[in-house]
């Protein structure tokens, strides 16, 4: 069996336990036995990271952090002090997807913020919804428009519950993104965008719930272990 790369956790899943305790938090997570983290709202949360990560023996190799406004220098800038190697744009609404010209707009936002991220080590890459691949502009959906009008130094992380949601087979859908695609989340749920319904993950290099009917933490430890008991998932 071919091991999955290192396991991480979307810190979105533990956005509540984050608030309340930050710290505390991130020390349940390394309890469960993960080493990786993907945080959200990097530039809000990097101080509480810079502190949080090495106490508990983590790293962040990737983030979230929207990349369509604020300081771009500073965003970068935080992301390499904290070791975090590509910073992922999380999502961009539906009604800027309609036509090729919205997508190329997206493009260039993303193509604008890899060149101030390369001044920093730091890489750029685009995390999907359901509607970038419900949305089809000349028999393509518009992520796969957008995938083309890319800067080279952009990369996807694809989101396959949602492309799932979207309507698409993903695996062909993998198969015609290629190597733009450098990082997944993989979710279990019924495909119909009730996230409350998510289950624990079997297959995720990146654990993440968009929300949880359970508790949280027994949801992603169940995830954890089946994914490095079964899958042969990297701790």
């Amino acid at each position: 069996m071919t091991a999955l790369p290192d396991l991480s956790v979307q810190l979105y899943s533990v956005r509540e336990p984050l608030a309340a305790d930050f710290s505390g938090t991130l020390g349940r997570l390394a309890e469960i036995g993960l080493t990786r983290v993907e945080p959200f709202q990097l530039l809000a949360n990097a101080e509480n990271l810079a502190s949080g990560l090495p106490k508990h023996g983590l790293t962040a190799p990737t983030t979230h952090q929207s990349l369509d406004g604020g300081d771009l220098e500073a965003i970068f800038q935080a992301a390499a002090e904290l070791g975090v190697g590509t910073v992922i744009h999380p999502f961009t609404a539906a009604e800027f997807w309609q036509t090729k010209q919205d997508v190329q707009r997206i493009a260039d936002m993303l193509a604008a913020a890899a060149s101030i991220a390369a001044g920093h080590g730091v890489r750029v890459a685009y995390h999907n919804h359901a509607w970038e691949l419900s949305t089809i502009i000349d028999g393509r959906t518009a992520l796969e428009v957008l995938a083309d009008a890319l800067d080279p130094a952009v990369v996807l992380q694809l989101d396959t519950y949602w492309a799932g949601v979207g309507g698409q087979d993903v695996p062909a859908l993998l198969g015609r993104l290629g190597e733009q695609v450098v990082a997944l989340h993989l979710k279990d749920g019924p495909l119909n965008g009730v996230t409350a319904v998510q289950l624990p993950q079997r297959q995720s290099p990146v654990l993440e719930f968009d929300q949880y009917a359970g508790d949280i933490f027994d949801g992603i430890a169940a995830s954890y272990a089946y994914a490095t008991g079964t899958l042969g998932a990297s701790r």
